[in-house]
């Protein structure tokens, strides 16, 4: 286990050694980190390119890594403490420059199946949220230390330096769903919420935790939304435990679409949650500013990687050719291998995927969405047949040939499908691109898309740091190159309804 936590005088030596890079602070703890930090949703251990992109990340800068029990079901946390014990082990790293920052409150996959077990022995966790099959929530200390215990564990830490409630409001929306007076729900929510703070106050004082806050998506909601979690109540909450309590930070999405958490004047006092937050001191953390939600479309505020757009005859062609080689799969070289009917059978769904573009390749919807069903699903599928297949490379020389030869037909299928949905793309990412440069002349400056979406983050007062999904050693060099360029941090209020307006005013 490592020893140790972040402190104000090694994350500002940490920022003095990466000087070209920006850094913010983190509300009233001292703590002083880069503008971005490593966001950790889609990474893994296992996956070579996310250990590479995190160690990239941390040795040449990002000094903030935020995890989460529930991403990839622990893997996350795993590859974060897999990572910071090589570097640190190294001399690399030293724990104190690092700030950690993970977050409980989903039961998904292996904690589903653990509170299922624990149904079963009578001993359900309290306050348990059912929120649908294979997922649920609960936030009581139960819970919290039974996670807690888990992810200091796969993080290989003593110490862990935030520690956040994950998205609290799904009781509210469980509550709404199920017919509960709103005012009731409500002081329901803020009960369990109290509940939580003050064993989360206990575990400070264990020396398990430094501090607290929570991530919700409803801080920037208007103030009569249902799920609306509102920031004064939770500071209250927290002001009664103790007038020295350790809440200090939260988490919220803001992006050049959703600009809720400037815009919207929903705290008691008329303030906006990140006035709020900077008139109490309270650190900010910013998640998807990459991936706006507008009109129920995920859009994503980066470059579109184009070609040029290939025919309709060709893009059949291409599917076709993909096909030809899966059948070639089941029908010759299965059969080769032994491999009995029903398993072949199965093997034969799976990489079924020339089918699927045949049928659907035209009613994907948009570039985003094809990105998501080719990630989610699409390539996971074959991966899982290439590596079933992989023991009998090296005793079938058919085998190996395939797999070199259908990887190069899928790669031909897929790119031409993507030239189809990029190209409208490609244009949308230009024009929001204008539109940013016209909302504020400090966000004008050359740059992509992702930098832009990052630099109007950045400098706007109250964010402590932004949380980009570096998965890959390409997207942290992009990152690294916005926060080699300083902006001042200063009121943006009109920029940022300059931007809503224009935005709302074009077809995107």
């Amino acid at each position: 286990m490592i020893d140790g936590y972040a402190t104000e005088d090694a994350t500002e030596a940490f920022a003095r050694q990466h000087q070209l890079l920006s850094v913010g602070r983190i509300g009233t703890t001292g703590l002083t980190v880069s503008q971005a930090g490593f966001g950790c949703y889609r990474v893994s251990s296992g996956v070579v390119h996310h250990k590479t992109a995190l160690q990239k990340a941390l040795c040449e800068g990002i000094n903030l890594v935020d995890t989460s029990s529930n991403y990839a079901d622990g893997g996350s946390e795993s590859l974060v403490g897999e990572v910071l014990e090589d570097l640190i082990a190294s001399g690399k790293l030293s724990r104190e420059n690092i700030v950690v920052v993970s977050k409980v409150g989903y039961l998904q996959g292996k904690n589903y199946e653990l509170s299922r077990e624990r149904k079963q022995e009578g001993r359900p966790f309290p306050d348990l949220v059912e929120y649908g099959e294979g997922l649920e929530h609960c936030i009581h200390p139960e819970l919290l230390e039974d996670q807690l215990n888990r992810s200091l564990e796969r993080l290989k830490l003593k110490t862990l330096d935030f520690y956040l409630l994950h998205n609290p409001e799904y009781y509210l929306e469980w509550a709404q769903k199920n017919g509960y007076a709103l005012e009731a729900a409500r002081a329901e929510y803020y009960r369990r919420i109290r509940n939580a703070f003050k064993y989360l106050e206990k575990e400070v004082v264990r020396g398990r935790i430094r501090y607290y806050g929570i991530s919700s998506n409803t801080f920037s909601a208007a103030a009569d939304q249902p799920d609306f979690t509102c920031l004064a109540t939770i500071w209250d909450i927290a002001e009664s435990l103790a007038a020295s309590h350790h809440f200090r930070l939260v988490q919220l999405p803001l992006n050049l679409m959703e600009p809720g958490a400037v815009l919207e004047k929903n705290q008691p006092g008329g303030e906006s949650v990140l006035e709020f937050a900077q008139h109490k001191g309270l650190g900010v953390l910013v998640n998807r500013p990459l991936n706006a939600f507008s009109n129920n479309q995920l859009i994503r505020l980066a470059e579109v990687p184009t070609s040029e757009r290939q025919s309709k005859d060709e893009i059949v062609r291409k599917i076709q050719f993909l096909t030809k080689s899966e059948k070639s799969l089941w029908m010759k070289h299965l059969p080769s291998i032994n491999v009995p009917p029903g398993l072949q059978t199965r093997i034969k769904e799976q990489m079924a995927v020339g089918d699927i573009l045949k049928h659907h390749w035209l009613n994907f919807g948009s570039y985003e969405n094809w990105r998501q069903i080719k990630a989610g699903n699409l390539q996971p599928r074959i991966q899982g047949v290439m590596n079933f297949l992989e023991p009998y490379v090296s005793q079938n020389e058919d085998i190996s040939n395939w797999m070199i030869s259908h990887r190069a037909r899928i790669e031909d299928a897929f790119d031409a499908v993507s030239s189809i949905y990029a190209e409208k793309a490609a244009r949308r990412v230009d024009r929001i691109r204008r539109v940013v440069a016209a909302a504020d002349v400090d966000w004008a400056a050359e740059g992509t898309l992702s930098q832009k979406a990052v630099r109007a983050i950045r400098s706007t007062p109250s964010v402590s740091c932004v949380l980009v999904g570096m998965r890959r050693p390409e997207y942290v060099s992009d990152i690294l190159a916005e926060l080699s360029c300083s902006i001042k941090e200063d009121e943006r209020l009109e920029s940022w309804r300059k931007l809503s307006l224009a935005l709302a005013n074009i077809a995107l």
